[in-house]
């Protein structure tokens, strides 16, 4: 039976919200996936499956809502966990990951009412904490944030890294051109995630993609993203365009009050590979109550 979700404002910046005003709790729940987070922004939760949290569909299309959600916990240091079964991105097809009969994913968004294909196309965010020597440091980032270079682009480099190996070891590369091979191959993680049979082998192989994040990746690290301090939480969004930054702002001032939003302080940081993000961040020792 569907719900009557009709009054109700869901999205990205109301799940940041949430997280504001829980802020304290950041310190002491020992599991990110332990924080309390309100459920009833949610479409679906997950565990071991990609993503680990939905937000659902706004019924008002402003802001759309429906973004995808993934906790990284790194409990020993400014580092950023890693991703283990799905490559980071900025935005993903719905229809890439609720196929199939059985699809959990799937079934847990219907059982919550949600229209899922009326929104094909969903905003991917990644919530990162990192502990060092006492301190800590909470982001929500856009996927775009770790999303420098298309997938496919990714995988078919360092597969073709792989080949140049293997053939150097082996005195062949002279006599390969791999950079030709991968003109005329584009290789997706589906094609790792198979299982491959050969001839008379009594097992089967299958490659597991698994994604660390460069030190230009990692929104932790203090050398290249100080203004990140340490015990904040903090939204971090794109900024290419003005239009952008005014999106963001415009759906913050839905989801945050002005008092709420006067405690923060907004700036702009740089990524070397894939320009400006907006930021909205938090002190976690604030002492101002909600």
């Amino acid at each position: 039976m569907k719900l009557n979700l009709e009054n109700k404002v869901y999205s990205i910046y109301h799940f940041f919200a949430d997280l504001y005003r829980k802020r304290r709790c950041f310190k002491s729940v020992e599991k990110l996936g332990d924080f309390p987070f309100d459920k009833e922004l949610l479409s679906c939760e997950n565990k071991n499956t990609f993503p680990d949290m939905a937000i659902r569909i706004n019924p008002s299309g402003k802001p759309p809502g429906g973004e995808l959600i993934e906790l990284k916990d790194s409990r020993t240091a400014y580092g950023i966990a890693s991703f283990n079964s799905t490559i980071p991105t900025g935005r993903k097809l719905i229809a890439s990951i609720t196929s199939g009969k059985t699809n959990v994913v799937r079934q847990r968004m219907q059982e919550n009412g949600e229209d899922i294909y009326s929104l094909p196309e969903r905003d991917v965010y990644y919530l990162v904490r990192g502990k060092r020597v006492g301190n800590i440091k909470v982001c929500l980032v856009h996927g775009s944030f770790f999303e420098t270079v298309p997938i496919e682009k990714l995988i078919t480099s360092s597969f073709g890294q792989v080949l140049s190996e293997g053939l150097e070891e082996n005195n062949a590369l002279d006599n390969v051109d791999v950079s030709d091979i991968l003109d005329n191959v584009t290789l997706s993680q589906s094609h790792f995630s198979k299982s491959r049979h050969v001839k008379d082998a009594s097992v089967k192989l299958r490659f597991r993609v698994m994604t660390e994040a460069e030190n230009e990746g990692n929104i932790l690290n203090p050398q290249l993203y100080p203004r990140i301090m340490d015990n904040t939480l903090s939204l971090v969004a794109p900024a290419d365009s003005p239009d952008a930054t005014e999106e963001v702002k415009r759906c913050l001032r839905i989801a945050i009050s002005q008092s709420e939003l006067s405690r923060g302080e907004t700036f702009t940081i740089t990524h070397p590979f894939n320009g400006d993000f907006y930021v909205l961040s938090y002190d976690l020792r604030d002492s101002e109550t909600d």
